[in-house]
């Protein structure tokens, strides 16, 4: 005999101690249940500023637009060396579709220019730390302090569009 034909309310379970309420309930407790938890381990294990920094900096190197410049000329690769110069300037060439960067790497600082000149905004990425922000002129020249020791890139920012180069060591 069926629980409805008995007189019963058709619920297996009314009230009784194996009753859970209903999905909303359920999905009430457990979002308070998450927000408490959230909170103790703010409280007791917080992530520390530089993990959260490192975190941040990481996702802003995800540019799924991003156009990847290669590298095509390395002058420590590519050039002859020159005789009686002790520590030649690094040129490196990057091409991305009609753009081309042109990079001088020294120990005083970067040098470079986009090729065809425009302005753009550039940034010296450097993993954790936070990257040198440079501009160009109106001719596409930039200039700024000598990269990292580790590896670096840089990241174009033209009208709509972004380029990154690839990683290399200075």
């Amino acid at each position: 005999m069926r629980d409805d034909e008995a007189g019963g309310s058709g619920e297996l379970f009314d009230g009784g101690p194996f009753d859970r309420g209903t999905a909303d309930e359920d999905a009430a407790e457990q979002s308070r249940t998450e927000d408490e938890l959230r909170q103790a381990a703010a409280i007791l294990d917080p992530v520390p500023p530089e993990l959260r920094r490192i975190a941040v900096e990481a996702y802003a190197l995800h540019d799924l637009d991003a156009r990847i410049a290669e590298l095509t000329f390395d002058s420590l690769v590519d050039a002859i060396p020159v005789r009686g110069v002790a520590d030649p300037p690094r040129m490196l060439t990057f091409h991305t579709g009609e753009l081309t960067v042109d990079v001088e790497v020294t120990p005083h600082g970067l040098m470079g220019q986009l090729l065809p000149p425009q302005e753009a905004s550039i940034e010296v990425l450097s993993g954790p730390q936070a990257g040198a922000r440079l501009t160009t002129d109106d001719l596409g020249r930039f200039i700024g302090d000598p990269p990292p020791a580790g590896p670096f890139a840089l990241r174009l920012r033209t009208g709509d569009e972004v380029v990154v180069t690839e990683w290399l060591r200075a």
